[in-house]
């Protein structure tokens, strides 16, 4: 009988204890929970104060972007404004190179002035191409051969000749063409009629280049040293000076041959008288203010 209350009494023991561990495990995990519950709530309010933070510092950004994107606007247009009354004057020699070029090169170093030399493939000349590049110049497409039968009795003639030059400049210079180009005579010549038969020829060939990626450039001021073997030189600077003050951005023609000495004598003056004008001087690129005589549409 006692071994039977014994039993009894033992297991009303261990069934209360585990009531009272249930119970003592119950209220810790409501206090645990109750922690972390205040803890997530504090976690949450220090994170909404951060995030507001955030979004105050975002606005004052915003604000301030907003106030910068109005500055360089008007900073824009300040420069657009400003460079719209500048005088640009673009020097360029045509045919070279020749005995005269790195004199040439000499007279707008000491000028710091640079210049477009739209040249043809002259044998033994490779250092002169490399040394227009060096001191900062551009070299220009103005066909490898300057053959007006050979590069206008068709568009496939011409397009070779001129790519054949732009492979001889790469050659030399290391250097990828700029693919500015000048048709020989200008894109409005009629000497082509004679080999292509065709007074449409010009126009065709024009849109062809332009479709090729070349930007090509005439003139619209002529120094008028190619009108005679061996033109005066104060007849190429007044005729350049005087050009000049009709217009705005002045595509001045010259020519870098051999019997030109007289347009290297005339470089210094005309360059002083154009400084004189308000000229300021750059190169030819693909953006730069075209004196096309021949519209591409």
């Amino acid at each position: 009988m006692k071994t039977s209350e014994s039993k009894s009494n033992l297991k009303s023991l261990i069934g209360k204890t585990i009531f009272f561990v249930i119970l003592f495990l119950s209220l810790i995990g409501t206090v645990f929970t109750q922690s972390q519950a205040i803890m997530a709530k504090s976690e949450s309010k220090k994170l909404q104060s951060e995030l507001e933070e955030v979004k105050s510092s975002i606005n004052n950004l915003s604000q301030q972007n907003t106030s910068l994107q109005a500055e360089i606007t008007d900073k824009e247009t300040a420069y657009k404004k400003a460079m719209e009354n500048i005088k640009f004057a673009y020097l360029t020699f045509d045919d070279g190179p020749s005995i005269h070029t790195d004199k040439l090169l000499d007279t707008l170093d000491k000028y710091k002035v640079k210049a477009t030399f739209f040249v043809n493939y002259k044998e033994g000349k490779d250092d002169i191409y490399k040394d227009i590049v060096k001191r900062g110049h551009v070299l220009a497409n103005h066909t490898y051969s300057h053959d007006y039968k050979k590069v206008y009795s068709s568009k496939d003639n011409f397009i070779a000749d001129v790519e054949k030059l732009d492979g001889e400049l790469e050659r030399i210079t290391g250097a990828k063409p700029s693919k500015i180009l000048r048709f020989p005579g200008g894109s409005n010549n009629t000497i082509s009629w004679n080999y292509s038969g065709s007074s449409r020829f010009m126009p065709e060939l024009a849109k062809e280049m332009t479709n090729k990626g070349y930007t090509f450039f005439d003139w619209n001021v002529d120094s008028t040293d190619a009108s005679t073997f061996r033109q005066e030189k104060h007849i190429i600077v007044n005729r350049v000076l005087e050009d000049c003050t009709y217009v705005k951005h002045a595509n001045i023609l010259m020519h870098d041959l051999d019997p030109k000495d007289t347009t290297l004598e005339a470089l210094p003056e005309i360059i002083e008288g154009l400084k004189n004008q308000g000229f300021m001087f750059d190169v030819l690129t693909h953006d730069s203010p075209k004196a096309q005589f021949t519209e591409v549409n």
